[in-house]
């Protein structure tokens, strides 16, 4: 075990570092948020403003007016666009959002739009050129994403970026689309429903198991149907509260405005930010959401049946604006109008990874970078009295949690007569600070285990847990249990991301090391899944970051160098007509009787 906790935090501290170094490099500059917002503008403008221009043309491919059973590809344009949703409209959605607005304040919500917007001219640059450059492997299956682009489309000596871009494909399939994902759900079970997180764990891992080891006609088949009815769902849920709340919609899209150029001052246990770091959450955040210029969604586009490179392109260019003007703007108005970003609520927590808490002795004060600015973490003994702490606090989500105690209980679900806990607790040297790894001593001499201790108090929520909280107050003059609609959301998002995800990894492995090493691949991802259920919000989450950052920078350079193919193709299409559906004969069906892999 302690072994374990070592690995754990050399882990942790490695993917600090590297995180630190992809997102603010040099120190405190954000680096990768301007590369992705620098190359937005560039693609927009060399391509005229192609999201605005061509927007309603995406929508008129994506209804099957151009669809054509003898093109190749193993996909219709609404099974690629729906598997790439079903990556993209996910955690993010729900917990990115919500995190986003709990570090950054309102004003993240604005630069979240920005990203979606310019992320629009991304999406549909780095799709056709997946397009143009796809390949058919020995079995016969379609296989594409940045890394053939930048292998045939930059030549040869580019391979080694390539190569890159696809580890880095494979290293973020088990974070960003994978363990995050597991972890969300498993948080929102255990608060929601009481569930322990490794049950959650072991039932999302197979559910997943059971679809991607069909390989993409099953993936495809079953994202068809689910991408549509869980942003159904979820839409509708904030609908209504944006409906019921009316008259603080434009209250609220004020106070985004305001915020994203005055950042908001600590207000309770909120850190308040710089522009730099609310702008670097709202786009770190809208870049998690809507995959733009991480090059993940191109590889599933890049199995539609289609002979235009340009024509996906249009397909997916409606992706930004689905996943975040449409899917994060009910989650972050939502969470916005409630005012609960900056309010405690009443929580009762496990002692483990997953609830993310620590002790800080000393007076605790709040800094304007989100970190605690007073406080070394508490080291050596420290008494406890009926449960309250005396001498040092417990920090959750960058907040102090007010009125904290300690309780026994039982390991996963606390008992109905609990005791407050009185005696000694000890941190170990090598963890300071660390509550799960401290040693719990009673009055009376006996040990007690930290898994049998939950802590109960106010603390800030974030991630799912605020949107739940939110949507439960925004829904309360109606009906009470609205967080549940958060709880279905996430279930539904995070399993569909996950399964969308395995394929982007296993085009990633086969580019690597050939198709024989897809099942093993497949095999790992479903272990990772039930990984993620089980360990700490600050690793996953870190680790998805990390995982996410390594993989944009080759694409975007991709990007960069390859615009001007893309226009030339664009303006190729428009000027040859092809914006014009072609005419069928009488007898024409869109789809074929059998499956058609290809032409």
């Amino acid at each position: 075990m302690a072994l374990l906790e070592a690995l754990l935090g050399g882990l942790k501290t490695l993917l600090l570092t590297l995180n630190d170094l992809i997102w603010n490099w040099p120190q405190a500059f954000p680096t990768l948020v301007a590369l992705l917002l620098g190359t937005g503008v560039v693609t927009t403008l060399r391509l005229k403003f192609v999201q605005i221009r061509h927007f309603g043309h995406g929508f008129r491919v994506l209804k099957g007016d151009f669809d054509d059973p003898r093109h190749k590809g193993e996909l219709t344009h609404f099974q690629a666009l729906s598997t790439a949703l079903s990556a993209t409209v996910g955690i993010g959605n729900i917990a990115g959002v919500a995190t986003a607005i709990h570090y950054g304040g309102p004003g993240a919500m604005f630069w979240m739009w920005v990203t979606a917007v310019l992320g629009m001219a991304l999406k549909y640059t780095e799709v056709t050129l997946a397009q143009r450059y796809r390949v058919v492997t020995p079995s016969g299956d379609v296989a594409g994403g940045p890394m053939y682009s930048i292998e045939r489309g930059l030549g040869p000596k580019w391979k080694p970026l390539a190569v890159a871009f696809a580890a880095f494909t494979v290293i973020s399939s088990f974070g960003s689309g994978n363990a995050v994902q597991a972890f969300t759900v498993a948080d929102q079970f255990r608060q929601d429903l009481h569930i322990p997180t490794w049950a959650t764990g072991l039932l999302c891992a197979g559910l997943v198991a059971a679809v991607i080891l069909g390989g993409i006609r099953r993936i495809g088949a079953v994202t068809q149907v689910l991408s549509p009815l869980m942003c159904g769902l979820y839409v509708a849920g904030g609908l209504l509260v944006l409906l019921l709340h009316w008259n603080l919609i434009l209250p609220t899209f004020g106070q985004i405005l305001v915020s994203a150029f005055q950042p908001a001052a600590a207000v309770g246990g909120f850190s308040g930010a710089g522009l730099v770091f609310l702008l670097t959450w709202g786009v770190k955040r809208g870049l998690f959401s809507n995959e733009s210029g991480q090059g993940s969604a191109p590889i599933a586009h890049s199995a539609a049946r289609t002979d235009e490179p340009v024509r996906e392109g249009m397909v997916a260019l409606l992706e930004p604006f689905i996943d975040t003007l449409v899917v994060c703007s009910m989650t972050g108005l939502v969470v916005v109008m409630s005012g609960l970003w900056h309010e405690k609520q009443e929580q009762t927590l496990p002692l483990n990874r997953q609830s993310n808490l620590r002790a800080v002795a000393g007076e605790v004060r709040l800094g304007p970078n989100g970190v605690l600015a007073s406080g070394a973490p508490a080291a050596g003994a420290f008494p406890v009295e009926e449960g309250r702490p005396q001498g040092f606090t417990v920090i959750r989500n960058q907040g102090t949690v007010e009125e904290a105690r300690l309780l026994a209980g039982g390991r996963d679900f606390l008992g109905p007569s609990p005791r407050p806990f009185s005696g000694t607790v000890v941190f170990s040297p090598a963890a300071p600070g660390d509550l799960v790894s401290a040693v719990f001593t009673w009055k009376d001499g006996r040990r007690e285990e930290a898994a049998r201790l939950w802590l109960r108090g106010l603390a800030l929520q974030n991630g799912s847990p605020l949107s739940s909280w939110a949507f439960e107050k925004g829904l309360s003059p109606l009906f009470p249990g609205g967080r549940f609609i958060v709880t279905l959301g996430v279930f539904l998002f995070a399993v569909s991301t996950a399964i969308s995800w395995s394929y982007y990894g296993d085009r990633a492995i086969t580019y690597l090391f050939g198709e024989r090493w897809i099942f093993p691949y497949r095999v790992v991802f479903c272990l990772v899944h039930f990984l993620g259920a089980i360990y700490s919000l600050e690793l996953v989450w870190t680790f998805g970051d990390t995982a996410l950052g390594l993989m944009s920078l080759p694409n975007l350079l991709a990007i960069l160098l390859l615009t001007g193919q893309v226009r030339t193709m664009t303006e190729a299409y428009v000027r040859e007509g092809k914006m014009v559906p072609p005419r069928r004969s009488p007898s024409w069906t869109p789809w074929p009787r059998k499956d058609v892999r290809r032409g």
